[in-house]
C-alpha cells in the first residue's frame, strides 16, 4: 500500500518561517507544504512565489492562509510565529508577548491538528516550548524545541574549521540553553572517532586548547548577534536546522538531535526545558541521551537550567 502523503505546517511567514518552507520543499520533507501568517498579503506572495519553483524540486504543493484551516491534519507543525519588538521594548517584554503570541494562536492550531508533533522555533525557544507544554497539555514528546540543533551545527562548523577537516566528521554537542548560558561539550566530542581532546594537529594545524575553546565557544554564543548585526536576522541556517529535526519526525529516523524538552528522569532538570542529546521519531522526541560530562560541564548545565528557570517563575510558568 502507498503511504498516506504527509504535510508540514509552518506558523509564521516570516525569515525563518519561509526559509524553513524553502529548505522543506528543495528537500522533498513532506507531500504538503502548508505556511500560515495573519499577514493575508505577505502569506499569499510567499507561497506564489515559491509555486513558481515547484518544476525544480521534488513531487509537493505549497499552500497557506491566514487561517487556522490551512494546518488540517499535518503531521508535523513548525512554530515560527513571534512578537514583533518595538522601539523601547526589552527582551523580556518581547518574550512576554510572544508568549501571550502562542497562547493565543495554539488552541486554534491544536483543534484542526491534534495528533501533529509541535516543534517550537520562536525565541526563547526553551521559554516558549516550556509555555507551549502548558497550554497545550500535550505529552512531552509531541511538544518540544529547536533547542540547541544550531547551536551545535555552529560549533561543529567552527570546529571543522579550526582543524581543516570537514564538518560532517565532527560530533559534538551544546547543551542547556538556547542562549548565552549554553554549554559546549568538549569531553564527549571527536573528530572521525578522536576525541576532541586528544587531537593531533594536522600539519601548519594548530592545537586545540583550553584558549581555543574558549574563543569557539564565544564565537557559537555570539554568532546569533554577529549575523542580525550584518543582516537583521538569522534565517538560512536555523531554516536547514528546523528542516533536519521534520525530516528525523516524518522519516521516524531515531537520530540523536540537542532539542529542548522538558528532562524528566535528570536530577535537577524535570521541571524546565533544555537541551540535551535526545532520539527524534514519529512519535517526537524521545529518551534523552546520558551523554559522559565533565563535572565543570555538569556544573554548567546545572547553572544554564536556573537561568531557564528563573526566567520561568518571571512569567509565571
Amino acid at each position: 500500500m502507498e503511504a498516506r502523503p504527509t504535510k508540514v505546517a509552518i506558523i509564521g511567514a516570516g525569515a525563518v518561517g519561509t526559509a524553513i518552507a524553502y529548505s522543506s520543499l528543495i528537500r522533498g520533507v513532506a507531500r504538503t507544504i502548508a505556511l500560515m501568517d495573519i499577514n493575508t498579503a505577505k502569506v499569499t506572495a510567499e507561497v506564489l512565489d515559491m509555486s513558481h519553483g515547484l518544476e525544480f524540486v521534488p513531487r509537493a504543493d505549497i499552500i497557506g492562509g491566514d487561517d487556522v484551516s490551512v494546518c488540517a491534519d499535518a503531521d508535523v507543525v513548525v512554530f515560527t510565529a513571534g512578537a514583533k519588538q518595538k522601539p523601547g521594548q526589552s527582551r523580556l517584554e518581547l518574550a512576554e508577548a510572544t508568549i501571550g503570541l502562542t497562547k493565543k494562536i495554539l488552541p486554534g492550531v491544536l483543534e484542526v491538528a491534534p495528533n501533529a508533533i509541535y516543534i517550537m522555533v520562536t525565541n526563547p525557544v526553551d521559554i516558549v516550548t516550556y509555555a507551549a507544554l502548558k497550554f497545550s497539555g500535550l505529552p512531552n514528546n509531541q511538544v518540544f524545541g529547536s533547542g540547541t540543533v544550531l547551536d551545535s551545527s555552529r560549533l561543529r562548523f567552527r570546529i571543522a574549521q579550526y582543524c581543516g577537516v570537514a564538518v560532517q566528521n565532527v560530533h559534538a554537542y551544546i547543551v542547556g540553553e538556547h542562549g548565552d548560558s549554553e554549554i559546549p561539550l568538549w569531553s564527549s566530542a571527536s573528530i572521525g572517532g578522536v576525541p576532541l581532546l586528544d587531537w593531533n594537529p594536522l600539519p601548519d594545524g594548530e592545537p586545540i586548547d583550553s584558549a581555543s575553546r574558549a574563543k569557539m565557544h564565544d564565537e557559537v554564543v555570539h554568532a546569533a548577534y554577529k549575523i542580525i548585526e550584518g543582516k537583521g536576522a538569522t534565517n538560512y541556517a536555523i531554516g536547514l536546522a528546523a528542516t533536519r529535526i521534520v525530516e528525523a519526525v516524518l522519516n521516524d529516523e531515531h537520530r540523536v538531535l540537542p532539542v529542548s524538552t522538558v528532562a524528566k528522569g535528570y536530577e535537577g532538570l524535570d521541571d524546565v526545558c533544555l537541551s540535551l542529546p535526545t532520539l527524534v521519531s514519529r512519535s517526537g522526541a524521545g529518551s534523552r541521551l546520558h551523554v559522559p560530562m565533565s563535572e565543570e560541564e555538569h556544573a554548567g548545565l546545572m547553572s544554564s537550567a536556573e537561568t531557564l528557570r528563573k526566567m520561568q517563575e518571571q512569567f509565571g510558568l
